[in-house]
C-alpha cells in the first residue's frame, strides 16, 4: 500500500463512509487522502501530525483532517491497549457538485474553509459524540442526517487548528516517503540528539538542501519542528507520569538543561510545565 495517496476503502456507489478502527496502533504511516475525515477518539492515546504541526490526541477528542492534508496517528504503544476511532469520510462533491451550495446549507458552508488546516473541536463535544455513538447500527440515510448533524454542531463549536498552512495538491509517492522518513525518524529518536547532518543524511540530502526543503514544506525549521515533538512528549509526560519530576522529564523527552526546557516550554505552550500538570 503506497503512503501517498492513501485510498479509503469505498464500496461502489456509497457517497458517505464509516470506519471504525480497533487496533494497538491505528495506522500510524504519513499520509493523506481525498476525502475530508472526522474522527472521534473512542479510546486511546497518542500522537498526532498533521501538516506542520505536532500534537497528542486522548479519548474523547474529536478531530477535523481536510482534504489532501497530510497525517498521522501514532498510538502509545506503552499503554499495552487496543485504540479505538471512529471516523466519516466524504468530500465536498461526494453528494453532487452543487449540494453543499444549496442555501438551506448555508450555516455550515464555513465547515470547508476551516477543515483545510485541520481542526481540533473544542466544546459541543458531548452531542457530536452522541451522534457518533449512533452511527453503527444507523442506516445509509440516518447516517447522511447525523452527518448533517455533525457538522452543524462542529461549525459553532470553538475549535483550534491543527497545521498551520493549507494543503491544495496531492504529493507524489517520492516525496511522501521521504517526508515519512524524515518525520519518522524524528519522533522515534527525538528523546536523543539529533543534528541537522544526521537528519539530513536520513533524507539522502546534504545538510544545506534539507534544510531549505524543510522549511519550504512546513514553514518552519526542522529545529522548531524537533523541539515542538519533545515539547508534545513532554506533555504526556506530566499528564500521566506523576512520579517523574519536572527536570527527570526535561531530560527524558531531550533536552540538555532544566532551565532551557522551560523557556521553551512557554514558547510553544504559553503556559509553564508546572502550571501544565497542575491543570
Amino acid at each position: 500500500m503506497k503512503v501517498y495517496p492513501f485510498k479509503i476503502p469505498k464500496p461502489e456507489k456509497n457517497a458517505l463512509i464509516y470506519q471504525e478502527d480497533i487496533e494497538m496502533v491505528f495506522y500510524d504511516k504519513l499520509h493523506q487522502h481525498n476525502e475530508i475525515q472526522i474522527s472521534f477518539i473512542e479510546k486511546g492515546n497518542g500522537t498526532l501530525l498533521v501538516g506542520d504541526r505536532i500534537s497528542s490526541y486522548a479519548e474523547n477528542d474529536i478531530f477535523v483532517i481536510g482534504s489532501n492534508l497530510p497525517h498521522a496517528f501514532k498510538s502509545d504503544k506503552s499503554a499495552n491497549k487496543s485504540s479505538k476511532m471512529l471516523s466519516l469520510f466524504f468530500t465536498k462533491s461526494s453528494f453532487g457538485e452543487a449540494f453543499f451550495g444549496l442555501n438551506e446549507l448555508a450555516e455550515i458552508n464555513s465547515f470547508f474553509l476551516k477543515s483545510e488546516q485541520g481542526l481540533r473541536i473544542k466544546n459541543k463535544k458531548v452531542k457530536i459524540i452522541e451522534h457518533f455513538m449512533q452511527l453503527k447500527k444507523a442506516s445509509k440515510l440516518e447516517r447522511f442526517i447525523l452527518l448533517l448533524k455533525i457538522l452543524k454542531l462542529i461549525t459553532v463549536a470553538q475549535n483550534e487548528a491543527l497545521s498551520n498552512f493549507v494543503y491544495h495538491k496531492t504529493i507524489s509517492d517520492i516525496e511522501g516517503r521521504r517526508m515519512r522518513t524524515i518525520f519518522e525518524y524524528t519522533i522515534d529518536n527525538a528523546h536523543q540528539k539529533i543534528t541537522l547532518e544526521e537528519i539530513a543524511n536520513v533524507a539522502n540530502m546534504t545538510k544545506n538542501a534539507f534544510c531549505k526543503y524543510f522549511k519550504k514544506r512546513t514553514n518552519k525549521t526542522f529545529v522548531s519542528f524537533l523541539t515542538e515533538v519533545r515539547i508534545e512528549n513532554a506533555c504526556q509526560f506530566l499528564t500521566s507520569k506523576e512520579e517523574f519530576s519536572i527536570s527527570e522529564i526535561a531530560y527524558k523527552v531531550g533536552f540538555n538543561n532544566i532551565s532551557n526546557f522551560n523557556r521553551q516550554f512557554k514558547e510553544v505552550k504559553k503556559i509553564t510545565p508546572l502550571a501544565f500538570r497542575k491543570l
